[in-house]
């Protein structure tokens, strides 16, 4: 699975604030963090969240409407 995660950390890839900025996320009354470069997997592709993010296998893709 993943590696412990630091306080402040992408959800993705485990960089702290140090290396990365983070944008705080709410979910499932928690506080998570995720970098702006994975952002889009949140988005567009969130099954390659399980195992990191609980629940990630019940998130939908967006929708595009190219």
């Amino acid at each position: 699975m993943s590696e412990p995660k630091k306080e402040k950390a992408c959800l993705f890839c485990n960089r702290d604030e140090h290396q990365t900025p983070l944008i705080n996320l709410h979910y499932q009354g928690g506080k998570l963090w995720i970098c702006p470069q994975h952002m889009p997997v949140l988005i567009h592709d969130p099954a390659q969240l399980i195992g990191r993010l609980k629940g990630a296998e019940n998130l939908r893709p967006a929708d595009h409407h190219d």
